[in-house]
C-alpha cells in the first residue's frame, strides 16, 4: 500500500477537518446562504483533491499537480463527500430557493455517487483506465489558456507526478476484466508517445524550457515505458476479472447517473418497443429510395413484412455506405459538414447558434478504443477556450476488412449525422449555452447530467432530419442511429446483468440494428467499458423528448416557436430532465 508522506497527510487532514460543517458564530443563518457556502467549499476542496478534473473544468490553479491516486487520495475523497453530505443534510430545502433546491439534490446525487463508486465499486481497484495520465498532460498542450511556457512549467510538474501515478497503479490494480487491460495498454502506448515524441514539438517553441523539463520527461517516459511491460508481462496474464457490474451495483449506478425514477426494467421494456417503431419508420423511408436506387428490382411490398423490412432496409443502407470517407478524408468531410449544419440551423430558426469556437481535430492516440467521436467542450470554469469536435482514425492493427467495415457505418450520410450529434446542434451548442448559466453556486457547472447532453444529442438528430436536413439518406442513418440508441439500452443491461454473450451482442446489433460488424464489435468492447453509460442515450432521449411534448402541450402545441422552445430548455445548464421540469413550471 502506498500512501502520502506524513506532513501531507498531516496538511489533508487539517485541511478537511476546517471543512464542513462549521459552528463558527459567523456562520449564514438562511436556508439559502447555508447551502451556498457548503456548496462553494465542497467544490473547493474537490478542486484541490481533483487537480485534473480541475483543469478539464478551466480551474488552472492546480495544473502543476496529478490527482493523488493512492488510498491516501480515495479516502480524503470519501471523506470530503461524507463531510459535505453531512452538512447537507442539516439544511431545510424546502427553505431553499427553486434555483438552489434543484442544485442541492444535484449536489446530493453526485456525493452519494462518489462513496459509492469508491468504497462499493472500487474501480481503483480493477481499473487501469483510470492510472492514464495522458488527458491530464494532453489538455495544458492543446489549449491555450494561458502562454506557452507557463503551461510547459504546469507539464513539468506533472511529468514529475507520472512516477508516483504508475506506482499507484501497480500497488492498487489487482484482478482486472481482461478488456480493460487491453485497453490500458493501447492508451498507454498513446501516452508514452505524447511524453516522449509529440511534447517535443511544443518544447521548440519554448527552447528555454528545454533543459530543466528534460530530465522529468526522461523520467515519465521510463516510468510509462516500465508500466507497458508490467501491463503486458503481469498484469494481463492474472487479468482474471469479470467485466459485468452484477444486477445490484447496476441499479444502484443507474440511478445515480440518470438521475431518473425508472427502473431497468421500464426502460428495457419502452427500449424494446420503441425498437419496433423505429424499425417501422426506417422501412417506412427506405421504400422510397429502394425504388430510386433499384428501379429494375420487385416491389419490396411482395414480401412479408419482417423479411422485407430487413432487406430493404439492409440494401438501402449498404447503397448508402457506399459513398464513404477514409481515414485521410474523414476529419476534412467532417468540417464540410460543422459549416452546413450551421448553416442550416440558423436559416431554419431551430435554436440560437453560438459564436464560441469549435474545431474539427484527430482524436488523440492514447484517447482512442472507447469512442468513435467525442466532443471536448470547455469547462465551466474555463474563459475563451475552443470546442474540440474529435473523431476517431481506425486503430492501427486493424486489419483492412474491418477497416472497411468501419467506414462502411461512418459514410458520408452518417458522418453528417454524427456531426450533428457531436457539434451542431447537439453536444457543441448544448455545452457551449450551458456554460452561460449562472447560479448562485456551480453545482450545475460542475456535476453535469450526461443523461441530459446525451439526450439533447439524439433529440437533435431527430429535429433536424424532421427539418429536411440530409433528405432522406440523412433521415436513413439518423434512424439508424435511433436504433443503436435503443439497443444501448437493452445491450447495457443484458451484458452486465443477464450474462449476454459476445455473439449474442454482436447479432442483435447487425440483425436488428443494421450495424456493421467493426461497430458491433467496438460496441461490444465499449458495453464491457462502461456499465449505465449506453443507457444514458436512450433514457436521455426519452425523457428530452417526453418534456418537448408536454411544453408543446402548454405553451401552443404545434404553434409554439420551436427557436424559443429549444433556447428556454437549454438556458438552465445541463440539469436532468426531471430538474428542468420543475424549473420550467411544468
Amino acid at each position: 500500500m502506498f500512501s502520502l508522506p506524513k506532513i501531507c497527510c498531516l496538511l489533508l487532514t487539517t485541511f478537511l477537518a476546517a471543512a464542513l460543517p462549521s459552528s463558527r458564530a459567523d456562520e449564514p443563518t438562511t436556508a439559502d446562504a447555508r447551502f451556498e457556502k457548503i456548496a462553494r467549499d465542497c467544490i473547493e476542496q474537490y478542486l484541490a483533491l481533483k487537480p485534473e478534473w480541475a483543469t478539464t473544468l478551466g480551474e488552472h490553479r492546480f495544473d502543476a499537480r496529478l490527482n493523488d491516486r493512492t488510498h491516501a487520495g480515495i479516502d480524503a475523497e470519501v471523506a470530503l463527500a461524507e463531510r459535505a453530505l453531512q452538512a447537507l443534510a442539516a439544511v431545510p430545502t424546502a427553505e431553499l430557493s427553486a434555483v438552489n433546491r434543484v442544485d442541492a439534490e444535484i449536489l446530493k446525487n453526485n456525493l452519494e455517487s462518489t462513496v459509492f463508486e469508491l468504497r462499493t465499486v472500487r474501480e481503483w481497484q480493477w481499473n487501469p483506465l483510470q492510472y492514464n495520465v495522458g488527458n491530464a498532460i494532453y489538455l495544458l498542450l492543446s489549449r491555450e489558456f494561458a502562454p506557452l511556457p507557463e503551461r510547459l512549467r504546469n507539464v513539468k510538474g506533472r511529468l514529475e507526478a507520472v512516477p508516483a501515478a504508475v506506482a499507484a497503479a501497480k500497488a492498487n490494480l489487482q484482478n482486472p476484466p481482461v478488456v480493460h487491460t487491453e485497453t490500458a495498454i493501447v492508451q498507454n502506448a498513446g501516452t508514452l508517445r505524447l511524453v516522449r515524441e509529440e511534447l517535443n514539438a511544443f518544447l521548440e517553441k519554448a527552447p528555454e524550457l528545454k533543459t530543466a523539463i528534460a530530465p522529468v520527461q526522461a523520467a515519465a517516459v521510463a516510468a510509462l515505458e516500465d508500466y507497458g511491460k508490467w501491463l503486458k508481462e503481469d498484469l494481463l496474464p492474472r487479468s482474471k476479472g469479470d467485466f459485468r457490474l452484477g444486477d445490484e451495483k447496476f441499479r444502484q449506478r443507474l440511478r445515480y447517473s440518470l438521475e431518473s425514477d425508472l427502473s431497468k426494467e421500464e426502460i428495457l421494456r419502452r427500449a424494446e418497443a420503441e425498437l419496433k417503431k423505429a424499425q417501422a419508420e426506417m422501412y417506412a423511408t427506405a421504400r422510397p429510395l429502394y425504388r430510386k436506387y433499384f428501379p429494375d428490382r420487385d416491389d419490396p411490398g411482395a414480401t412479408p413484412y419482417p423479411e422485407s423490412l430487413k432487406a430493404v432496409c439492409k440494401a438501402v443502407l449498404d447503397k448508402l455506405a457506399e459513398t464513404r470517407p477514409d481515414n485521410d478524408t474523414i476529419v476534412g468531410l467532417a468540417k464540410t459538414d460543422l459549416k452546413a449544419t450551421t448553416d442550416f440551423v440558423r436559416a431554419h430558426r431551430l435554436v440560437s447558434v453560438p459564436d464560441e469556437p469549435v474545431e474539427v481535430v484527430v482524436m488523440p492516440e492514447f484517447q482512442r478504443g472507447f469512442a468513435v467521436a467525442y466532443c471536448d467542450a470547455p469547462g465551466a470554469l474555463a474563459k475563451n477556450e475552443a470546442t474540440f469536435y474529435a473523431i476517431s482514425p481506425t486503430p492501427a492493427d486493424w486489419p483492412p476488412a474491418r477497416r472497411t467495415s468501419f467506414f462502411k457505418e461512418y459514410n458520408d450520410y452518417m458522418l453528417q449525422d454524427l456531426t450533428i450529434h457531436e457539434a451542431m446542434p447537439g453536444h457543441y451548442l448544448q455545452l457551449t449555452l450551458a456554460n452561460r448559466f449562472q447560479a448562485p453556486t456551480l453545482v450545475r457547472g460542475v456535476w453535469t447530467s450526461g443523461m441530459f447532453m446525451e439526450g439533447w444529442a439524439t433529440y437533435a438528430e431527430q429535429f433536424m432530419a424532421a427539418a429536411g436536413y440530409g433528405g432522406p439518406e440523412v433521415k436513413m442513418e439518423q434512424l439508424k442511429m435511433r436504433l443503436r440508441l435503443i439497443l444501448n439500452a437493452i445491450l447495457d443491461q443484458k451484458i452486465h446483468t443477464a450474462g449476454m454473450t459476445e455473439k449474442e451482442a454482436i447479432d442483435l446489433m447487425m440483425n436488428e440494428g443494421f450495424q456493421e460488424e467493426g461497430e458491433a464489435f467496438g460496441k461490444w468492447r465499449r458495453a464491457n467499458l462502461s456499465a449505465t453509460q449506453l443507457s444514458t442515450y436512450f433514457v436521455g432521449n426519452a425523457e428530452v423528448n417526453d418534456l418537448v411534448r408536454d411544453y408543446r402541450a402548454k405553451h401552443g402545441g404545434d404553434q409554439a416557436d420551436v427557436q424559443a422552445m429549444h433556447d428556454r430548455i437549454l438556458s438552465f445548464g445541463s440539469a436532468a430532465p426531471r430538474y428542468l421540469r420543475a424549473l420550467l413550471g411544468m
